[in-house]
């Protein structure tokens, strides 16, 4: 009985944390849902969020306040709420924050890399040039999330110049561009750069 309250115990800590875990990434999923299913509406009542620098850090840190509530719950509920108690649950509490932890970095590492190229791909294909000769630059932007890429690349793809972006893990953005319509100067003084600083690195 007792190892089957443990087992019981390690799922729901491990639901929790994946539930904690996705939390601070809700509004920037929703973001590129939308973007990618061209609702602007939706996309454009995002945003301001979005171009809230700090709004990404908030919503991590809420993550880790509800996963330390639901904590003291857990032990309040078991009456073990002390030093004492953390020690005799370690386990689970290591399974809620450490899985916290991994949904965080999962979405850091490979989904919102991934995603942000595959919205660019659907809703910007790369254009074909006559006879052009194509410029490239790297722009480094200041986001504070990978999460934020979409909306970069949606800011950049309103310039009829930009032929093609690429994302790269951080915060990196190669971008293909034709030099009769467009320049450096014009695409590094795009509003959304007045938020998030962009400097060219290549």
């Amino acid at each position: 009985m007792n190892c089957c309250n443990k087992k019981e115990e390690q799922k729901k800590g491990l639901l929790r944390g994946i539930l904690y875990g996705l939390a601070p990434h809700t509004f920037c999923i929703a973001f590129i849902v939308f973007t990618i299913l061209g609702t602007t509406t939706a996309t454009a009542l995002l945003k301001p969020l979005l171009l809230n620098p700090y709004f990404f850090y908030i919503l991590v840190t809420l993550s880790f306040i509800f996963a330390t509530i639901s904590t003291a719950i857990y032990l309040k509920r078991n009456s073990i709420l002390s030093f004492q108690g953390i020690k005799r649950k370690w386990k689970y509490l290591s399974i809620l924050y450490g899985t916290t932890i991994s949904v965080n970095l999962i979405f850091f590492m490979v989904i919102f890399p991934a995603l942000s190229n595959l919205n660019l791909n659907l809703i910007q294909p790369a254009a074909t040039t006559n006879n052009v000769q194509l410029a490239s630059i790297t722009l480094e932007v200041s986001i504070p999330c990978p999460g934020h890429a979409p909306l970069i690349t949606g800011e950049l793809k309103e310039n009829n110049g930009i032929k093609d972006v690429k994302f790269r893990f951080p915060n990196l953005f190669d971008i293909k561009y034709d030099p009769q319509e467009t320049s450096e100067e014009k695409l590094t003084s795009l509003e959304i750069f007045n938020t998030y600083k962009a400097t060219i690195v290549k």
